[in-house]
């Protein structure tokens, strides 16, 4: 796992759901299989409203037509990340596109837990509400040790709520990864 994260931010609003993230008629791909994990990348983010795709000013389209992989490192969310079904695909399309990390003001904890234990992405509470103050293609760095989001485009830095007992869990790839490391299986 990297302690620092650097690249382009995509942002969003709030109440972004799973079918958002990663529409049904994609969950016809076997993850098992690289060539079609490959696909959940092509149509990350692909269920978001065209006028909410890419605030402030919408119609960015996250994956360019085509693509299997989006130039964005962080997504950086509003409310409510991640709510609707108890989909596994979701983090691993944004993991699939690129993304390394997610920085939301609070998630569904089905989200939240299924970004940990597949070690798919961080996913990072915000203290803020950081869709005002970051806009898609701000270059950002976020020093995941510190917890801390810092704008390199504007050169704001934000302060993040710790991982605390997940980061053992991402340090370790998954939470299988994390049990076997511990001795609990094998």
């Amino acid at each position: 796992m990297k302690k620092v994260i650097k690249g382009k931010a995509f942002v969003l609003g709030d109440n972004i759901d799973t079918d958002q993230i990663i529409p049904a008629q994609h969950l016809v791909y076997n993850p098992s299989v690289l060539e079609e994990r490959r696909m959940f990348g092509r149509y990350a983010l692909s269920g978001v409203p065209t006028d909410a795709s890419g605030l402030p000013n919408g119609n960015i389209r996250f994956v360019p037509e085509g693509e299997y992989q989006s130039q964005y490192s962080v997504v950086v969310a509003g409310a409510n990340f991640g709510c609707g079904s108890s989909r596994e695909h979701a983090p691993l399309a944004l993991q699939m596109a690129g993304i390394q990390a997610v920085v939301a003001e609070f998630y569904a904890r089905i989200f939240y837990r299924n970004s940990v234990n597949g070690g798919y992405l961080l996913p990072f509470e915000s203290q803020e509400r950081l869709v005002e103050a970051v806009r898609t293609g701000d270059e950002v760095e976020l020093d995941v040790e510190a917890s801390v989001l810092r704008n390199l485009t504007t050169g704001q830095t934000h302060k993040l709520k710790p991982l605390g007992d997940a980061l053992p869990i991402l340090e370790a790839g998954s939470i299988f990864a994390y049990a076997r490391s511990a001795g609990m299986i094998r």
